[in-house]
């Protein structure tokens, strides 16, 4: 172990030493993975110097002859899963092997036992054709695997798939407009309900009117937020969406939920949802990335269908620590 590490907690008032925690952490994940997505400066400014009221967070840094050279984020639940903290550790190449992953680790389980919390769980993402060594540290820290998803990434534009001509698509940017809020929070929980998590022991998020229009205030500070939806044209009724992030300043968009309700599916209504958020995208959006659980066959179909290709493997690892 490197015996001069400093472990110690992110001054969140001081702007320069928040613009160091980024930027470590971004070199050290890059290292490592070439397709890596990784929080922006904007988003992560909004993060640490908006506290949110559903999760508690803690930036930790550790500090080798006065130079930052690997961090920790701990994020502790406040609302559902109340037993769990999550978080992410990562170490500059050039100081790797010298313990100083593991004194971030420690310091991450001490603050979560002190919050209590049994178990830490976190992501551990690795390249298809170079694993890294984030699995073996992730594994050397006592986590076992308990969820996988498939990171990918399309080139745009993509073909286009047009909705079924019994529903009409509507979209919009940034807040959920009024007339739609209701059944938009339906489909939202059912999606955190459904959304595969393996052995995963998860309560699903709930949300509520306040609850989104906090998520979407925050949101859209660092990202321009896009929601394609299908309404059935007989009765009005919401059949599945697609919400897709662009971070600002950015040629690329992330690709997160995609839903269609059960009694709406077999209408291809998730390819046309994606595909249509896609096409009103500018011309200097070049890319899309998505996960997706390999279990998941049907949208894993849809996907490679638009032209999505795998190139990361992201295993969803948790500790015990009681």
């Amino acid at each position: 172990m490197d015996t001069d590490v400093r472990i110690e907690e992110l001054d969140l008032t001081d702007p320069a030493a928040r613009a160091t925690w980024h930027e470590v952490m971004e070199r050290a994940v890059r290292a490592d993975r070439p397709h890596a997505l990784v929080t922006t400066a904007a988003a992560f400014e909004v993060t640490a110097t908006s506290p949110s009221t559903f999760y508690a967070r803690t930036w930790l840094q550790a500090v080798v002859d006065g130079e930052v050279v690997g961090v920790a984020e701990l994020e502790l639940p406040l609302s559902e899963n109340t037993d769990v903290a999550r978080t992410e550790v990562q170490v500059l190449p050039t100081h790797r092997r010298r313990g100083i992953g593991r004194a971030l680790w420690q310091a991450v389980a001490e603050r979560a036992r002190t919050g209590d919390r049994t178990r830490v769980g976190g992501e551990v993402t690795v390249d298809v054709a170079d694993p890294g060594p984030g699995r073996a540290f992730a594994a050397a820290m006592g986590t076992v695997d308990k969820h996988r998803e498939d990171h990918l990434v399309a080139d745009l534009p993509v073909p286009v798939s047009g909705v079924d001509e019994a529903y009409d698509v509507v979209t919009w940017r940034g807040r959920c407009p009024d007339e739609h809020r209701a059944a938009y929070l339906a489909m939202r929980n059912r999606m955190n309900a459904d959304v595969p998590t393996g052995d995963l022991d998860l309560e699903p998020e709930v949300l509520d009117d306040e609850r989104l229009a906090s998520s979407e205030e925050r949101l859209m500070r660092a990202y321009d937020v896009r929601v394609a939806a299908a309404r059935r044209r007989s009765d009005g009724a919401f059949g599945g969406y697609s919400l897709l992030f662009v971070p600002h300043g950015t040629d690329y968009g992330w690709q997160d939920d995609t839903l269609v309700m059960p009694e709406h599916r077999g209408r291809r209504l998730g390819a046309a949802l994606k595909s249509a958020n896609y096409a009103d995208l500018p011309d200097d959006v070049r890319s899309v990335h998505t996960w997706t659980a390999p279990t998941n066959a049907a949208m894993h179909r849809t996907n490679t269908a638009l032209g999505f290709r795998v190139v990361e493997h992201m295993y969803e690892v948790e500790a015990r620590i009681a």
